[in-house]
């Protein structure tokens, strides 16, 4: 043993007596949340504003990363640039093609469609050095059934997979209100069938809160979890106003129950992205929003 690591043992030894009758025999110095927050390229507004100018909007308003949608009218390229520019990793990539040509469509050639769009997402997503696609896996309605949309989605996820490796992006599939995967036991078991590293969940913590409790959900998907949004949810709104009303609420002022939803997040050893899903804006509304998740993250 060196001097050196000696010094730096017997430091760890010394500080670790004293710090042991201060936190009692069962507790631990708290290790540091290791969340980092980020926003959508689309939350980021201003008159005229290029691509690297909402990059860096977002960056000074003191986000860590950046989501964006893929593939969309914004071309890859100018993404690459401001990226490069501003030094924001690409905290999440949302397969924008699973809504209108869902992979559990009746119609063949709209599921090839889907299918074709998440490949391109993915790889779009690996040029950007992003390691997390959010994918909404099937649409449940009239004319699919939970059990056609359960098989058809699966099936086709499985055969991304070689896609996601090649891309080195996991495919995150995400819950929304799309009548499908509606309990964490569900989600958990949906996953598990699928039986990949490639494929995890993105948790978006404000669908939850209508039916259930995020913290909840967390604890049962465990390390599953790959991506976070972040949002408010209002049953009270909800219940006065209409359903959707519940979303239309300032961020930290809901019925999320964040300092409980952080303890399942240091449970399940979470240190990920929380990416917010709000009412974005200028300069300064981009800088209230990071303050807000500072605290939500430090609660």
């Amino acid at each position: 043993m060196t001097r050196k690591s000696f010094l730096q043992a017997s430091g760890a030894t010394i500080a670790s007596a004293i710090l042991s009758p201060l936190l009692g025999a069962d507790e631990a110095p708290k290790k540091k949340r290791q969340l980092k927050k980020a926003v959508n390229l689309e939350m980021a507004t201003a008159p005229r504003a290029s691509v690297t100018d909402r990059f860096k909007m977002i960056q000074d308003a003191g986000f860590d990363g950046v989501e964006v949608n893929r593939p969309d009218a914004t071309h890859l390229d100018e993404i690459i640039k401001a990226r490069d520019l501003t030094s924001l990793p690409i905290a999440g990539v949302i397969d924008s093609v699973h809504w209108g040509k869902p992979l559990s469509s009746p119609d063949p050639k709209v599921r090839e469609q889907g299918f074709n769009g998440l490949k391109l997402a993915l790889k779009e997503a690996g040029e950007l050095g992003c390691e997390r696609l959010l994918l909404v896996p099937a649409v449940v309605n009239r004319e699919v059934s939970y059990a056609d949309a359960y098989t058809r989605s699966q099936a086709l996820i499985k055969q991304a997979v070689p896609f996601a490796e090649a891309a080195k992006c996991r495919i995150a599939v995400e819950n929304v209100w799309n009548q499908f995967l509606l309990s964490p036991l569900e989600a958990a078991r949906y996953l598990d069938e699928i039986d990949s590293p490639w494929v995890g969940w993105h948790f978006d913590i404000g669908n939850v809160v209508n039916t259930g409790w995020p913290e909840q959900w967390l604890r049962i998907l465990g390390p599953r979890v790959l991506n976070l949004h972040i949002k408010e949810f209002s049953r009270k709104k909800r219940d006065d106003s209409g359903l959707w009303k519940g979303f239309d609420v300032e961020l930290g002022e809901g019925d999320v129950e964040w300092p409980a939803v952080m303890q399942a997040l240091d449970a399940i050893d979470y240190h990920g992205w929380g990416i917010l899903e709000v009412g974005g804006g200028n300069a300064a509304r981009l800088k209230f929003l990071a303050q807000r998740t500072d605290k939500i993250f430090a609660g």
